[in-house]
């Protein structure tokens, strides 16, 4: 079969589990986020915390609650990785060097999962299983419980009370992550990713030598690191490596696992707020950027240009022949359109222009369909902005779902916006003047250029995931990449749970005559068109300087 006829049947296969689970599972968070019920295992973690899970939360108290439980989880998994050497089954690895394991801790408690380090190398049994892998768990579980408080407060009116988030966050682990995570492991297992505590064993080579393996828990890993869009590795190659992602079907299956809660998100949010086709507007904007950011990287990536890769079928260099072309685009748009991270190939060997899409599609904001909770929360903001500029085109207050959007909340939707941009583009540009930073480049020109935007636009954006050429294993770039993931998590929820807030405080306002549809496809598209609009007009004078001069002189 023609490679590129069979990207388009993975494709599609892709589009037809997605429709199947959709609505089953956004119907099924909405029931989770909306019960009244609390189960015993749930009762038990709320006495054992101290918690009340029947107070509900204004949005200052929802915001500590989610700092508070966050710095303890870095505290926490910096202080693992520091007593790793006199730990047991550490597998004999050393204790982690101060600047690597603050960026690591910081790096899995804000759902970013970037990696300075060798998997395989450097982390023991207890920090992979007891540390990273529960990390997977409870920051997808934070991001999810976020987005829940802002659809919330568009729901409610008159009340500053937003939920509360240990309850949204106990439910969100035990009640949608770790089901599914399970049936999901299974699944892995039986497709021939390894499930073990091994320790480091001598292989036998062909040419007489040996190479050192080790084994892992690495299905029960994998599984949550892709269904909670983080994206960390058990082993340093990530989703290429066969251990984690061994056949075409378990690629399929893990690129599923990384979009379903995202769209299936916008089910919940049409529920919750009692208007699906408002979901399905959301979900609508979602699809059509990545499906468009798919065909493009297809096109990008089969586009031959000599003899070598006609005979490859494509740009194969960095990309595994299990997968080939068509499945490594298709993962490599999911992972950064995502907050995942995770890679099955290798996005500084894609052509310039296909290296730029991934580059842009983590610029976007991650927001179609983004990360668990981080991508609705995200597309919701842009949703206000766009809404923000039909006003001021026709001359009225702008509405959605029934609250007016005044200046305190057009402006704390200017902050979000602000936020990774700024970051990104600030430590790129120090970055790129001082000396030191530029010898962790293994190219020059526009394509080391390129390396040093990925990694602050994958840190800032909570993706993780790297250009493949940059050498991040250095204090300079452990420590301020560090710093970019925690700022780029944080400060964002801080403005989405007080926009919230506010929006809870208001007054439902009646529809009119002038009221925007929201739920149409002319504002679907009016959404598209101001995500790519903010996105370009942001971006664009840094991707001419790498990706864009790269793909325009090959």
């Amino acid at each position: 079969m023609n490679p590129l006829t069979a990207g388009v049947l993975q494709l599609l296969a892709l589009i037809g589990a997605l429709a199947l689970a959709y609505r089953p599972l956004g119907d099924y968070m909405a029931r989770v986020y909306s019960s009244e019920k609390h189960y015993k295992p749930e009762k038990w973690i709320y006495k054992a915390i101290g918690a009340n899970p029947s107070t509900s939360m204004r949005w200052p108290a929802y915001l500590r609650g989610v700092l508070a439980f966050s710095v303890v989880s870095v505290l926490f998994l910096y202080a693992l990785q520091r007593l790793q050497g006199h730990l047991p089954g550490s597998l004999g690895f050393v204790s982690i060097d101060p600047d690597q394991a603050f960026n690591t801790a910081a790096s899995f408690v804000a759902n970013t999962n970037w990696q300075s380090y060798y998997g395989e190398q450097a982390m023991g049994h207890v920090v992979q299983t007891g540390g990273l892998a529960v990390q997977n768990f409870v920051s997808a579980a934070v991001g999810m419980a976020v987005a829940v408080a802002l659809v919330r407060g568009f729901s409610r009116h008159r009340t500053g009370e937003l939920g509360n988030f240990w309850t949204d966050l106990v439910r969100g682990t035990l009640r949608i992550l770790l089901p599914i995570s399970v049936i999901g492991a299974i699944v892995l297992v039986a497709s021939g990713v390894i499930q073990n505590f091994a320790g480091i064993h001598d292989v036998a080579q062909f040419n007489g030598g040996s190479q050192q393996w080790n084994g892992g828990a690495v299905a029960s890993q994998e599984v949550i690191k892709e269904l909670g869009t983080n994206g960390g590795g058990y082993f340093n190659a990530n989703s290429a490596h066969p251990f984690e992602n061994p056949s075409p079907f378990t690629n399929l299956f893990e690129i599923f696992l990384i979009l379903v809660i995202p769209f299936a998100l916008t089910r919940t949010f049409g529920q919750m707020v009692g208007n699906l086709r408002q979901g399905y507007a959301i979900l609508a904007a979602m699809v059509t950027v990545w499906v468009g950011f798919t065909a493009l990287m297809m096109w990008t990536e089969f586009s031959h240009h000599g003899p070598a890769l006609d005979l490859a079928g494509g740009a194969m260099e960095g990309k595994e022949t299990r997968f080939g072309v068509a499945g490594s685009s298709i993962f490599a748009v999911a992972t950064t359109l995502t907050s995942t991270g995770a890679v099955n190939s290798f996005h500084s060997s894609y052509t310039g222009l296909g290296g730029g899409i991934t580059l842009l599609g983590m610029q976007l904001g991650e927001i179609t369909p983004g990360g668990v909770g981080s991508g609705l929360y995200g597309i919701l903001i842009m949703a206000i902005i766009a809404v923000f500029i039909a006003g001021l085109m026709v001359g009225r207050t702008p509405e959605y779902l029934g609250k007016k959007i005044g200046t305190r909340e057009i402006k704390l939707a200017a902050c979000y916006i602000l936020i990774t941009p700024a970051l990104v583009l600030g430590f790129t540009a120090v970055a790129m003047a001082l000396p030191t930073p530029g010898d962790s480049m293994t190219n020059s020109g526009a394509h080391g250029f390129s390396e040093i935007l990925y990694a602050y636009t994958s840190g800032a954006n909570n993706n993780g995931s790297a250009f493949a050429g940059l050498n991040a294993d250095t204090q300079w770039f452990n420590s301020t990449i560090g710093i970019a993931m925690l700022l780029g998590r944080f400060l964002p929820i801080v403005f989405v749970l007080a926009l919230a807030g506010s929006l809870a405080e208001q007054r439902p306002v009646p529809a009119t005559a002038g009221t925007l549809r929201t739920d149409k496809p002319l504002y679907a598209g009016l959404l598209v068109g101001t995500i790519i609009i903010i996105t370009g007009l942001t971006y664009f004078p840094a991707l001419a300087l790498g990706p864009l001069a790269e793909g325009l002189a090959s």
